[in-house]
Protein backbone atom coordinates (compact mmCIF):
# COMPACT_ATOMS: atom_id res chain seq x y z
CA UNK A 1 0.00 0.00 0.00
CA UNK A 2 1.67 3.80 -0.71
CA UNK A 3 2.47 5.64 1.97
CA UNK A 4 0.18 8.64 0.91
CA UNK A 5 -2.80 5.76 0.52
CA UNK A 6 -5.16 6.21 4.10
CA UNK A 7 -5.69 3.39 6.26
CA UNK A 8 -9.40 2.75 6.62
CA UNK A 9 -10.68 0.30 4.09
CA UNK A 10 -14.11 1.03 5.66
CA UNK A 11 -14.37 4.72 5.28
CA UNK A 12 -17.78 5.59 3.54
CA UNK A 13 -17.23 7.69 0.89
CA UNK A 14 -20.46 8.47 -0.08
CA UNK A 15 -20.63 10.77 2.88
CA UNK A 16 -20.06 14.46 1.89
CA UNK A 17 -16.79 15.59 2.97
CA UNK A 18 -16.10 17.21 6.43
CA UNK A 19 -14.78 20.68 7.92
CA UNK A 20 -14.01 21.74 10.76
CA UNK A 21 -13.36 25.85 11.14
CA UNK A 22 -12.44 27.41 14.52
CA UNK A 23 -13.59 30.78 15.52
CA UNK A 24 -16.64 30.81 12.63
CA UNK A 25 -19.58 32.10 14.31
CA UNK A 26 -18.80 35.49 12.10
CA UNK A 27 -16.60 37.34 10.17
CA UNK A 28 -14.10 35.33 7.90
CA UNK A 29 -14.61 32.21 9.57
CA UNK A 30 -18.36 32.50 9.13
CA UNK A 31 -18.30 33.49 5.30
CA UNK A 32 -15.83 30.29 4.70
CA UNK A 33 -18.27 28.20 6.34
CA UNK A 34 -21.14 29.47 3.74
CA UNK A 35 -18.77 28.95 0.79
CA UNK A 36 -17.51 25.14 2.08
CA UNK A 37 -21.60 24.79 2.07
CA UNK A 38 -21.97 25.44 -1.24
CA UNK A 39 -19.50 22.70 -2.20
CA UNK A 40 -21.26 20.05 -0.91
CA UNK A 41 -19.39 20.15 2.58
CA UNK A 42 -21.18 19.15 6.22
CA UNK A 43 -19.50 21.62 7.89
CA UNK A 44 -19.14 22.05 11.77
CA UNK A 45 -18.90 25.74 13.14
CA UNK A 46 -16.49 26.29 15.64
CA UNK A 47 -17.32 28.68 18.05
CA UNK A 48 -16.08 29.13 21.96
CA UNK A 49 -19.87 30.48 22.36
CA UNK A 50 -22.12 28.03 21.50
CA UNK A 51 -25.34 30.15 21.52
CA UNK A 52 -23.62 32.44 19.29
CA UNK A 53 -22.76 29.52 16.66
CA UNK A 54 -26.54 28.40 16.96
CA UNK A 55 -27.20 31.80 15.75
CA UNK A 56 -24.70 31.46 13.23
CA UNK A 57 -26.27 28.53 12.22
CA UNK A 58 -29.54 29.78 11.80
CA UNK A 59 -28.54 32.28 9.51
CA UNK A 60 -26.70 29.72 7.25
CA UNK A 61 -30.30 27.58 7.47
CA UNK A 62 -32.12 30.42 6.95
CA UNK A 63 -30.22 30.46 3.05
CA UNK A 64 -31.00 26.84 2.68
CA UNK A 65 -27.89 25.33 3.59
CA UNK A 66 -28.78 22.86 6.16
CA UNK A 67 -25.81 20.78 6.54
CA UNK A 68 -24.12 22.36 9.46
CA UNK A 69 -23.55 22.21 13.34
CA UNK A 70 -22.33 23.99 15.60
CA UNK A 71 -19.26 23.05 17.77
CA UNK A 72 -18.17 24.59 21.21
CA UNK A 73 -14.66 24.57 21.14
CA UNK A 74 -11.99 26.83 22.79
CA UNK A 75 -8.95 26.93 20.80
CA UNK A 76 -6.93 27.47 24.70
CA UNK A 77 -8.51 24.97 26.29
CA UNK A 78 -7.87 20.98 25.71
CA UNK A 79 -10.89 20.00 27.11
CA UNK A 80 -13.18 21.66 24.49
CA UNK A 81 -11.23 20.26 21.86
CA UNK A 82 -11.48 17.09 22.75
CA UNK A 83 -14.94 16.93 22.95
CA UNK A 84 -14.96 18.43 20.14
CA UNK A 85 -13.08 15.60 18.50
CA UNK A 86 -14.76 13.10 20.22
CA UNK A 87 -18.16 14.68 18.38
CA UNK A 88 -16.54 14.19 15.28
CA UNK A 89 -15.22 11.26 15.42
CA UNK A 90 -18.36 9.70 16.15
CA UNK A 91 -21.08 11.34 13.64
CA UNK A 92 -18.70 11.33 10.70
CA UNK A 93 -15.82 9.10 11.30
CA UNK A 94 -13.16 11.49 9.56
CA UNK A 95 -12.54 14.90 9.26
CA UNK A 96 -11.32 16.37 5.49
CA UNK A 97 -10.84 19.55 6.66
CA UNK A 98 -9.17 21.91 9.18
CA UNK A 99 -9.20 25.24 8.93
CA UNK A 100 -7.50 26.93 12.35
CA UNK A 101 -9.43 30.27 11.83
CA UNK A 102 -9.42 31.58 15.60
CA UNK A 103 -7.51 34.38 16.30
CA UNK A 104 -7.26 37.52 18.18
CA UNK A 105 -4.87 40.49 17.41
CA UNK A 106 -4.25 41.93 21.18
CA UNK A 107 -4.27 45.15 22.51
CA UNK A 108 -3.47 48.13 20.13
CA UNK A 109 -0.94 49.84 19.52
CA UNK A 110 1.53 47.13 19.94
CA UNK A 111 5.26 48.56 20.47
CA UNK A 112 8.26 46.12 20.91
CA UNK A 113 9.91 48.71 22.94
CA UNK A 114 6.91 49.09 25.19
CA UNK A 115 3.95 46.34 25.15
CA UNK A 116 4.43 43.83 28.09
CA UNK A 117 5.00 40.06 27.58
CA UNK A 118 1.86 39.52 29.10
CA UNK A 119 0.19 40.37 25.91
CA UNK A 120 2.46 38.19 23.63
CA UNK A 121 1.24 35.68 25.89
CA UNK A 122 -2.38 35.91 25.71
CA UNK A 123 -1.73 36.59 21.95
CA UNK A 124 0.23 33.77 21.19
CA UNK A 125 -1.99 31.32 23.38
CA UNK A 126 -4.89 31.34 21.06
CA UNK A 127 -2.98 32.40 17.38
CA UNK A 128 0.04 29.50 18.16
CA UNK A 129 -0.50 27.54 21.12
CA UNK A 130 -4.31 26.91 20.43
CA UNK A 131 -3.63 25.83 16.37
CA UNK A 132 -0.99 23.33 17.64
CA UNK A 133 -3.80 21.81 20.60
CA UNK A 134 -6.70 21.76 17.74
CA UNK A 135 -4.24 20.57 14.83
CA UNK A 136 -2.32 17.74 17.08
CA UNK A 137 -5.86 16.21 18.27
CA UNK A 138 -7.33 16.25 14.76
CA UNK A 139 -4.87 14.65 12.76
CA UNK A 140 -5.69 11.31 13.56
CA UNK A 141 -9.07 12.16 12.23
CA UNK A 142 -7.73 13.82 9.15
CA UNK A 143 -5.22 10.84 8.13
CA UNK A 144 -9.34 8.73 7.56
CA UNK A 145 -9.86 11.36 5.06
CA UNK A 146 -8.57 10.34 1.37
CA UNK A 147 -7.85 14.16 0.77
CA UNK A 148 -6.96 15.82 3.84
CA UNK A 149 -6.43 19.32 3.54
CA UNK A 150 -5.30 21.93 6.58
CA UNK A 151 -5.35 25.73 6.09
CA UNK A 152 -3.93 27.73 8.83
CA UNK A 153 -5.12 31.28 8.59
CA UNK A 154 -2.29 33.57 8.49
CA UNK A 155 -1.19 37.48 7.85
CA UNK A 156 1.17 38.56 4.99
CA UNK A 157 2.37 40.97 8.35
CA UNK A 158 3.65 37.93 9.57
CA UNK A 159 6.20 37.83 6.70
CA UNK A 160 9.83 38.26 8.11
CA UNK A 161 10.55 39.04 4.67
CA UNK A 162 8.34 41.45 4.13
CA UNK A 163 7.94 43.44 7.33
CA UNK A 164 11.86 43.82 7.66
CA UNK A 165 11.48 45.81 3.34
CA UNK A 166 11.67 49.58 3.59
CA UNK A 167 9.80 48.90 -0.11
CA UNK A 168 7.06 46.91 1.13
CA UNK A 169 3.88 48.87 1.03
CA UNK A 170 2.96 48.12 4.69
CA UNK A 171 6.46 48.98 5.79
CA UNK A 172 5.85 52.38 7.65
CA UNK A 173 2.02 51.05 8.83
CA UNK A 174 1.41 50.87 12.68
CA UNK A 175 3.35 48.08 13.52
CA UNK A 176 1.24 44.78 15.03
CA UNK A 177 4.67 43.44 16.96
CA UNK A 178 2.14 41.26 19.24
CA UNK A 179 0.05 40.18 16.27
CA UNK A 180 2.85 39.89 13.48
CA UNK A 181 5.28 37.41 15.79
CA UNK A 182 2.49 35.22 16.51
CA UNK A 183 1.50 34.70 13.02
CA UNK A 184 5.23 34.54 12.36
CA UNK A 185 5.53 32.10 14.84
CA UNK A 186 2.41 29.92 13.64
CA UNK A 187 3.92 30.30 9.88
CA UNK A 188 6.72 28.13 11.51
CA UNK A 189 5.09 25.59 12.78
CA UNK A 190 2.91 25.58 9.24
CA UNK A 191 6.55 25.09 7.74
CA UNK A 192 7.34 21.78 10.18
CA UNK A 193 4.18 20.51 10.28
CA UNK A 194 3.98 20.23 6.64
CA UNK A 195 7.52 18.60 6.33
CA UNK A 196 7.02 16.05 9.20
CA UNK A 197 3.37 14.86 7.20
CA UNK A 198 5.23 15.31 3.64
CA UNK A 199 4.60 11.56 2.95
CA UNK A 200 1.26 11.91 3.85
CA UNK A 201 -1.62 12.64 2.09
CA UNK A 202 -2.41 15.41 4.12
CA UNK A 203 -1.45 19.28 2.81
CA UNK A 204 -1.15 22.24 5.12
CA UNK A 205 -0.48 26.11 3.86
CA UNK A 206 -0.47 29.26 5.63
CA UNK A 207 -3.09 31.68 3.88
CA UNK A 208 -3.51 35.30 3.96
CA UNK A 209 -7.25 36.14 3.66
CA UNK A 210 -6.40 40.29 3.24
CA UNK A 211 -7.10 43.26 4.85
CA UNK A 212 -10.59 42.43 5.42
CA UNK A 213 -13.98 43.99 6.52
CA UNK A 214 -14.69 42.19 10.22
CA UNK A 215 -15.04 43.49 13.73
CA UNK A 216 -11.01 42.42 13.57
CA UNK A 217 -10.36 45.38 11.61
CA UNK A 218 -13.37 47.78 12.33
CA UNK A 219 -14.92 46.86 9.48
CA UNK A 220 -12.33 48.35 7.20
CA UNK A 221 -10.44 46.95 4.29
CA UNK A 222 -11.90 44.22 1.26
CA UNK A 223 -15.01 41.84 1.25
CA UNK A 224 -14.96 39.15 3.20
CA UNK A 225 -16.31 37.13 0.38
CA UNK A 226 -12.98 37.57 -1.54
CA UNK A 227 -11.03 36.03 2.02
CA UNK A 228 -13.26 33.08 2.26
CA UNK A 229 -12.52 32.73 -1.73
CA UNK A 230 -8.71 32.94 -0.83
CA UNK A 231 -9.36 30.11 2.09
CA UNK A 232 -11.39 27.82 0.28
CA UNK A 233 -9.33 27.75 -2.75
CA UNK A 234 -6.37 25.91 -0.94
CA UNK A 235 -8.90 23.58 1.31
CA UNK A 236 -10.33 22.28 -2.16
CA UNK A 237 -6.40 21.82 -3.65
CA UNK A 238 -6.03 18.24 -5.10
CA UNK A 239 -3.33 15.84 -4.84
CA UNK A 240 -0.83 17.88 -7.22
CA UNK A 241 -1.84 21.13 -4.74
CA UNK A 242 1.14 22.63 -2.75
CA UNK A 243 1.74 22.14 0.91
CA UNK A 244 4.16 23.80 3.35
CA UNK A 245 3.58 27.25 1.75
CA UNK A 246 2.35 30.96 2.44
CA UNK A 247 -0.13 32.69 0.09
CA UNK A 248 -1.49 36.24 0.05
CA UNK A 249 -2.59 37.49 -3.19
CA UNK A 250 -2.59 40.87 -2.28
CA UNK A 251 1.38 40.84 -2.18
CA UNK A 252 2.07 38.62 -5.00
CA UNK A 253 -1.46 38.74 -7.50
CA UNK A 254 0.78 35.87 -9.70
CA UNK A 255 1.48 32.58 -7.42
CA UNK A 256 0.51 34.23 -4.68
CA UNK A 257 3.63 32.71 -2.96
CA UNK A 258 5.00 35.17 -0.56
CA UNK A 259 8.58 34.56 1.41
CA UNK A 260 8.25 33.38 5.14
Amino acid sequence: MDSKTQQNPDLNKNLPKTALITGANKGIGFETARQLLQQGFFVYLGSRDIERGARAIQQLQAIGLINVKAIAIDVTKLETVAKAREIIEQERGRLDVLINNAGISGVVPQSALETPADNYREVLEVNLYGVVNVTQAFIPLLKQSFSPRIVNVSTSVGSLTLQSDPQWPAYDYAKYAVYAASKSAMNMYTVHLAYELRDTAIKVNAICPGYTKTDFTGHIGGEVENAGKRIVKYALIDENGPSGKFFAEETNPDSGEVPW
